[in-house]
């Protein structure tokens, strides 16, 4: 009788250890995400007169809709291209393109993303009714494509380095670690007064090590160097936190497996393909996952350091979400971001998981 009343304590233990876990996420994952979907199905504003009113799926349509245009180059009495005083080629104004040519009218309210030229001066111009939207799309994309290979490189070598048995390497471990522990928000202060352009620490040292061939540069004001400038700086903060892991995944390597290699007589890239990597093949998938969940919630450093600028070179999903929701008072907007932003994650989880599973 006493075992069959523990067989079945057993699973009511169970959910009750569980239950909190449980109500928390619900409360505070689970819901918010259905109450964002349903206001990303309407007009609601945070502030507003009008009643709310259900439009389905026009704010994802208009978040999404992009075109394409050909535009041909501007020419003179004689059929011979005109171009301008510096000799670029001069080509209509898309607005006026786009009104006036009835082929194009569901090009009207939208605005060039980007061009493209062509071998005959022709220009590909694509359009989106969202312009920013799609700016801060691409700019998420380009900084997890980019920080999180190379922070979990870098930390994986410097995991390695500090798993060496030194003297003094329990102080690297710190260094390294250090500007995990202090808030991105600082840290975003302090680059900001080392990317300044003027009395920045980053142009001094520049000037001071080419004995002045290198000119200053406005690293956060400038469209070419200011995503690149908030990538560099994600990249160092981060780096030891994932370090960390890194190291705990070396440290379960049994010794002797290295012990066999080096009889064996492997080089030291031998060693790590067939030792050290398989080692950590369950390390790889954890740290991929958390940088990649990290990268996409780029905020706080385009908050403090360039506001999405300049001529939002540096806007970002989760930044155009707040900006939305808050200050424009846009709540529909902001929750079709964040939905967005949900499935973009949640499909690129699955890839990973994917990619990464046990095969036979």
């Amino acid at each position: 009788m006493s075992k069959q009343k523990s067989v079945t304590e057993q699973p009511l233990a169970g959910w009750a250890m569980v239950l909190p876990a449980f109500a928390l996420i619900s409360v505070f994952l689970v819901l918010p995400f259905l109450m964002a979907f349903g206001f990303s199905l309407t007009n609601q504003r945070l502030i507003s007169p009008n009643p709310t009113e259900y439009v389905g799926f026009q704010n994802y349509a208009r978040a999404l809709d992009v075109g394409f245009l050909t535009i041909e180059p501007e020419r003179d009495a004689a059929g011979d291209v005109i171009r301008d005083d510096d000799g670029e080629i001069a080509y209509p104004r898309l607005r006026t393109f786009t009104r006036n040519n009835p082929d194009y009218p569901h090009l009207d309210r939208m605005r060039a993303w980007f061009s493209i030229g062509l071998n005959d001066d022709r220009r590909f111009v694509v359009l989106a009714r969202d312009v920013v939207f799609m700016k801060a799309l691409r700019n998420t994309i380009v900084f997890v494509a980019i920080v999180a290979p190379l922070q979990a490189f870098i930390a994986l070598g410097l995991a390695m380095l500090v798993n060496m048995k030194l003297r003094g390497v329990n102080f690297f471990r710190t260094v390294y670690f250090m500007p995990v522990v202090i808030s991105m928000v600082v840290v975003s202060v302090l680059w900001r007064f080392i990317y300044d352009g003027e009395n920045g620490l980053l142009n001094a040292m520049l000037g001071m090590f080419s004995f002045g061939a290198i000119a200053p540069v406005d690293w956060l004001g400038n469209t070419s160097t200011a995503l690149p400038s908030i990538i560099a700086m994600s990249i160092w903060q981060g780096v030891g936190f994932h370090m960390v892991i890194w190291l705990s995944g070396l440290q379960t390597i049994p010794g002797e497996q290295y012990e066999a290699a080096r009889i064996e007589g492997a080089t030291r890239w031998q060693t790590f393909r067939y030792v050290t990597w398989p080692g950590l093949r369950n390390t790889a998938i954890l740290v991929m996952v958390i940088i990649t969940m990290q990268a996409f919630t780029l905020y706080p450093q385009v908050e403090v350091m360039t506001r999405g600028g300049p001529l939002d070179s540096t806007q970002s999903l989760v930044f155009q979400m707040v900006i939305r929701g808050y200050e424009k008072q846009d709540i529909a907007g902001g929750s079709v971001i964040s939905v967005l932003l949900f499935l973009i994650v949640l499909s690129i989880s699955l890839i990973q998981r994917y990619l990464t599973r046990e095969k036979d």
